[in-house]
């Protein structure tokens, strides 16, 4: 009886990605990563699995929205080394990663509110800009690079995509950020760590400085507000399925 049990749990690589949609290549890839703990094999060199293996994939495939593939696969390869620990710390660490990203987005939200929108209206173009350099409003590129934690180097590279557009002071050629300009770099810092891409920031700053509000940005916003949310709720049910996996190892 015990033997027909034993056989009745056995599971092919084929029953463990049916139910994935995955190909039974992919589950034998899961189990060379450590993904899947090491599967049986029948005397004829077949692999064999068990519902411990189905746990072990449900649980990595639930862990990878909220944390992404690469942290999913060492979460899992930490837990089937016996390294639970080193599981709860990785899993520690996209949970302190998730409220960074969440202080980011409540600081581009705060700068926006904060945006005066006289500045922005009131930019001058290219060709009309102050020649003083005493402008008391103008900061140098290390001075600003300094204050926002980047190399001078980014700052000419989001000149070069229209992301800031500073003057030049007529007698040293340095360039000069006006206020403005600051608040454009610190928008696109803050959007850059929450993931836009360069040609995705372009038209939300030329927006803000043709409004001078947070109107233009409410969207984008929205949209990456519901990211944060989903990728939470994918961090909880994660947690499920891999708590699952841990009772069945026992």
């Amino acid at each position: 009886m015990g033997r027909n049990l034993q056989n009745s749990e056995r599971l092919r690589p084929v029953d463990l990605a049916r139910g994935h949609g995955l190909s039974t290549q992919a589950v034998r890839n899961y189990e060379e990563a450590g993904i899947l703990p090491p599967a049986g094999r029948t005397p004829h060199g077949y692999r064999t699995y068990t519902p411990l293996h189905a746990g072990a994939l449900r649980a990595f495939l639930a862990l990878v929205p909220g944390h992404g593939h690469q942290t999913a696969t060492s979460i899992m390869r930490a837990v089937n080394e016996g390294a639970v620990d080193d599981a709860f710390r990785l899993i520690d660490e996209s949970h302190a990663q998730l409220l960074d990203d969440r202080r980011t987005l409540q600081a581009v939200e705060s700068a926006l509110r904060d945006l005066d929108p006289t500045p922005a209206a009131s930019e001058p173009g290219v060709g009309s800009e102050p020649a003083a350099a005493s402008d008391p409003g103008g900061t140098f590129i290390g001075p600003l690079a300094g204050k926002l934690g980047i190399r001078p180097a980014t700052l000419r590279k989001w000149e070069r995509a229209g992301l800031v557009r500073p003057r030049r002071d007529p007698l040293t050629g340095y360039r000069v950020y006006a206020e403005a300009d600051v608040r454009d770099a610190r928008l696109t810092h803050q959007l850059r760590r929450g993931g836009y891409l360069l040609e995705q920031i372009a038209p939300l700053i030329a927006q803000v400085r043709t409004a001078g509000g947070l109107e233009p940005l409410e969207a984008a916003l929205c949209e990456w507000r519901g990211r944060l949310s989903a990728r939470g709720r994918s961090m909880l049910t994660g947690a499920a399925e891999l708590e699952a996996y841990l009772s069945k190892r026992g």
